[in-house]
């Protein structure tokens, strides 16, 4: 139903394909709250909002992943930069992408719709570019999120071989079509998963975030506890120079050093996923955009102290990352004993084992969104609720089935493998700075009205520099993750992330052209009166020009 504060003429605002909002009436208060603003925004409410405070901020928190993140990453700065770029690329990435995180919460506050960011994009420019916008940011936004999971999952699948190989001695030999195998089994899983109940679901979610916090706590007090002090490296090695150690084979000490971001841009990507559950959180326009904003503080504080004591106990640097191919497992089985590290890694993969739960149910609720407002030629096939279970279930098993395909191309190529995963951040971070981007450029434009919700950082100088900062951030860190890691470029060695991302982005544009322009006109109402009153709201305009003149 509609607001019965909107009138007919404001609905008459909303027509088919155009997104633009009517008047909004007051702040959120209630699920009736929720339920009005999601229909002033233009959709029907669709599902149960079953995510408490707590379940939304430990969905933040448990996409992030903290712990098993830094794990799957640890690699890549400790072993091109050093213990150096370590320390210092995380505090340095965590600083700008807290400015990422506000700039996003804002816009989620005022759009808590499942499309999240994609669907604020389309609302932030004016009517005759929203469907391309639209269009554009809804394929990068789904290609870095199946990219995202499918990259978590296969990260899973290693550690869990790692474990293995730890446990049963360095003849153990895991083959990749063990390891895709095992992907795509735990995948399944996670769809089945999935498949509950919100309620279910919610419940589920709350514990997360106290496994995940929990652990890696857990870790840095056994480790500091287990390591003897005349073991521990020097604060020179940690944070100075003498831990700046370049084994990229060609590349200046300058571009080895920023390499590093890579671990932080990864663990701390995927702000808007409590966007895409926003239509089942209560309060959605608070609570959606304070457990990104928290997440992303916690998160990033948190993960600074676990690199500073991985590095400070690491030992020798030429012995990792040792036979198992984590470093992170390795430093752990040094100082903890092999029984020990394998009872924290249990604890490391379960807090990775939660990030892909976490990642399929929102880039579900995006290919959701996506289908409903017809981006998909499925004729909103995936844009269907389950009346049983009041989740999209056609829209979770496409997204398992899109996340498998990435995993199998390891058993063909490797490193086509490996750039669909290294484009991950690229394309979660381009589709993040465009609306960001957008409502800076169409601020004064008469066709868009951006209407703040409760989390607002204002049009002062605090918005202006932490909207300017992310986006002048991202675009530097998408050169630094487009380019090969280690000189000289071989096919083997190649990043083809930045290719992949472009191609994308191309494709997707001619596949609008084509054909995707015939059934997809941006956001759309999926509300059927909303063209009924539009065009009852015309008529009585028209008649009343008449009879005035």
């Amino acid at each position: 139903m509609t607001s019965p504060t909107q009138s007919a003429s404001s609905i008459a605002e909303t027509k088919e394909g155009q997104g633009k909002f009517p008047e909004r009436t007051s702040s959120v208060q209630s699920v009736d709250d929720d339920d009005r603003l999601l229909e002033e925004i233009g959709y029907k409410p669709s599902f149960k909002r079953e995510f408490s405070n707590l379940a939304t901020i430990s969905f933040a928190f448990s996409i992030m992943g903290l712990c098993s993140s830094v794990a799957t990453t640890f690699n890549t700065p400790l072993l091109l930069g050093g213990p150096s770029s370590v320390t210092w690329c995380w505090i340095l990435g965590a600083c700008m992408c807290f400015t990422l995180g506000s700039s996003i919460a804002e816009i989620v506050s005022a759009f808590p719709t499942c499309g999240g960011l994609y669907t604020a994009s389309a609302q932030l420019c004016p009517p005759k570019h929203r469907a391309i916008v639209g269009w554009v940011v809804g394929w990068l936004n789904i290609l870095g999120q199946v990219a995202g999971l499918s990259s978590t999952e296969f990260g899973l699948a290693n550690m869990i071989w790692a474990a293995v190989v730890i446990a049963k001695g360095e003849t153990f030999v895991v083959t990749q079509g063990m390891t895709v195998g095992l992907f795509a089994g735990l995948l399944v899983f996670h769809g089945l998963l999935n498949c509950l109940a919100t309620r279910y679901l919610a419940r589920l979610t709350t514990g997360f975030v106290f496994i995940n916090l929990g652990a890696t706590i857990l870790i840095v007090i056994v480790l500091l506890a287990m390591t003897p002090r005349s073991e521990m490296h020097a604060a020179s090695y940690v944070f100075g120079s003498a831990g700046i150690v370049n084994q990229t084979g060609g590349w200046n000490t300058g571009i080895a050093f920023l390499f590093g971001l890579l671990s932080v841009q990864w663990t701390l990507t995927d702000y808007d996923a409590t966007a895409h559950i926003s239509e089942e959180v209560k309060r959605a326009a608070y609570a959606a955009p304070s457990a990104i904003f928290i997440a992303v503080i916690g998160t990033g504080l948190l993960g600074w102290l676990l690199n500073i004591v991985m590095v400070l106990c690491s030992g020798p640097l030429e012995n990792l990352p040792g036979a198992s191919g984590s470093a992170f497992l390795e430093i752990m089985s040094l100082r903890i004993g092999k029984a020990g590290a394998l009872f924290l890694w249990t604890f490391v993969c379960l807090t990775a084992f939660f990030v892909c739960q976490t990642a399929l149910q929102a880039c579900s609720r995006t290919v959701y969104a996506f289908s409903r407002d017809h981006g998909f030629p499925d004729r909103g096939y995936f844009g269907h609720v389950s009346s049983y279970t009041m989740t999209p279930l056609r829209a979770i098993w496409a997204t398992t089935l899109f996340s498998i395909l990435p995993g199998l191309l390891d058993l063909a190529s490797p490193i086509a493998a490996n750039a669909i995963f290294a484009l991950t951040a690229i394309a979660l971070d381009l589709s993040y700075i465009i609306p960001i981007f957008l409502r800076r450029l169409y601020r004064n434009h008469p066709e868009v009205d951006f209407k703040p919700g409760p989390f607002y950082m204002g049009d002062g100088l605090l918005g202006w520099a932490a909207n300017v900062m992310c986006i002048s951030w991202t675009l530097f860190v998408c050169v630094i993750f487009s380019l090969p890691t280690v000189l000289p470029v071989t096919k083997e060695n190649m990043n083809y992330a930045s290719v992949i991302t472009a191609g994308v982005v191309i494709l997707s544009g001619l596949w609008y052209i084509l054909g995707g322009r015939r059934h997809y006109k941006g956001p759309s109402s999926n509300i059927p009166h909303y063209e009924d009153a539009a065009g009852a709201s015309s008529s009585q305009e028209n008649e009343k020009a008449s009879q005035e003149a």
